[in-house]
């Protein structure tokens, strides 16, 4: 899941981004209106945090442009507007969750997965993930091949996940950028191939059909 953090106390909003990532999302992150409905625009995020109180515009302006524009994922609303007025207001221009400030990251997280489930009905979110006899466990954050767990850096295993979650599609170096590493400009670096190449020794080293392969000029894709 990928969520898209609108904060402009960058304290808060770092210890946000580092707390949801261990969490077991992906997360974008910005601190301005302006900036955040660009992000959001794209449509690739599951779920929103929006403060209220940015420097170019209110939140609840920021949550209405964007549904003006057709943005459906829920927003959980981050404020220390702590009124029972002001909560309901929130609810109504299009926040779908009310959280005061200060906070438990706890709380956050619950209230996130809740909103999560009730935007995709009679779905669960997928706790494990398998391509051919390649299996990873999103909880523990562990991958195994043919029954053997695979040691890989926590860089390594949000790479894989990110292609066991695409298995079957190629992805781009400009894509596995931009979802695994957050860079959005410098597509020249080689720290794709090189991670690539060192997840490949890990996964299909030992196996007769490799998975991880290479489509020359274009990117990569994982399939049996």
């Amino acid at each position: 899941m990928r969520l898209l953090v609108v904060e402009d106390d960058s304290t808060i909003r770092e210890f946000l981004v580092r707390a949801l990532a261990e969490g077991g999302f992906r997360v974008d992150a910005c601190s301005e209106g302006r900036d955040a409905e660009r992000l959001a625009l794209e449509g690739v995020h599951d779920a929103m945090v929006v403060d209220l109180t940015l420097p170019d515009m209110d939140g609840l302006d920021l949550i209405g442009r964007l549904r003006s524009q057709g943005v459906s994922a829920p927003v959980l609303i981050l404020s220390a507007r702590r009124s029972v007025d002001e909560r309901i207001l929130g609810l109504e221009r299009g926040g779908d969750d009310y959280l005061t400030k200060p906070f438990a990251v706890a709380e956050v997280l619950a209230r996130l997965r809740a909103l999560l489930r009730r935007s995709t009905p009679g779905q669960q979110e997928a706790t494990r993930l398998r391509v051919a006899d390649l299996e990873l466990d999103l909880i523990r954050r562990e991958a195994r091949r043919d029954g053997l767990e695979l040691q890989l850096t926590q860089q390594e295993f949000a790479l894989l996940e990110y292609l066991c979650r695409n298995a079957g599609r190629v992805v781009t170096r400009a894509m596995v950028l931009d979802h695994v590493w957050k860079m959005r400009i410098d597509t020249s670096t080689n720290i794709v191939d090189v991670h690539i190449h060192r997840l490949r020794n890990k996964v299909d080293r030992e196996s007769a059909r490799p998975l991880i392969r290479t489509m020359r000029g274009v990117g990569y894709v994982l399939k049996d």
